[in-house]
């Protein structure tokens, strides 16, 4: 007589889902690397297994193909953006020194972007898929979004227009001194972390001056 199955025998094990979850991880970090290296549209699966130290077969066992592994890279990309700036509240670094504020936005960005290698290539590399073409702008909206709500709460006297204008023009000053924190020696990494800081401290500057108060300073100019 065979033996009713038991009540979890239809659950994978705890083990073999840690096992798994840990060769998703495995093969995702290998895929950021090789899109990082040669770009999404130059990378192959089989390269990315080679760069995890498995088998082709092991990697089909996971991701069906390459881009799904770039769907689950860029999925796993816009969490660990999010959490990394989920460490404080908004309104708790709105109202920090300015350049208390800067750091604790861009350290986190940093630290992320450089355990993120395949980022660039994902999000500024062509578009691969309607899903991803769908993370990359929820990704883009998200930090626009986060940065417009900082300076409203630290400058709720500024114009929801001059909001926006600031939000954007403040991630493009990052996107553009961007390589100069991530690439190079240690020493130039730190000189041009130091640089963006510096930037966006002296653009974002005006928005801690009080209507009144910019008025007053314009008249002494004349």
């Amino acid at each position: 007589m065979s033996r009713a199955p038991g009540k979890n025998s239809s659950r994978t094990p705890p083990k073999r889902q840690a096992r798994g979850q840990k060769r998703i991880e495995q093969l995702l970090h290998a895929a950021g690397q090789v899109f990082a290296e040669v770009g999404y549209e130059n990378a192959t699966t089989n390269a990315i297994a080679a760069r995890a130290g498995v088998s082709p077969g092991t990697l089909y066992q996971f991701f069906a193909n390459k881009q799904a592994m770039a769907e689950a890279l860029a999925a796993d990309y816009a969490e660990r953006d999010r959490s990394a700036h989920e460490q404080a509240t908004e309104m708790e670094i709105a109202r920090l020194p300015l350049a208390e504020l800067v750091d604790r936005v861009i350290d986190p960005f940093l630290t992320f972007r450089k355990n993120a290698p395949g980022f660039d290539a994902l999000f500024t590399g062509s578009v691969v898929s309607p899903e991803l073409a769908g993370r990359i702008q929820s990704l883009h909206e998200g930090l626009k979004d986060r940065v417009k709500r900082m300076i409203a709460l630290r400058s709720p006297h500024i114009a929801r227009r001059n909001v926006e204008t600031y939000a954007e023009v403040s991630i493009q000053i990052v996107k553009g001194l961007l390589p100069l924190a991530l690439k190079g020696s240690a020493e130039e990494r730190r000189t041009g972390t130091r640089e963006l800081k510096a930037v966006l401290e002296r653009y974002l500057a005006p928005l801690d001056v009080k209507p009144g108060k910019q008025a007053a300073k314009n008249r002494g100019r004349m």
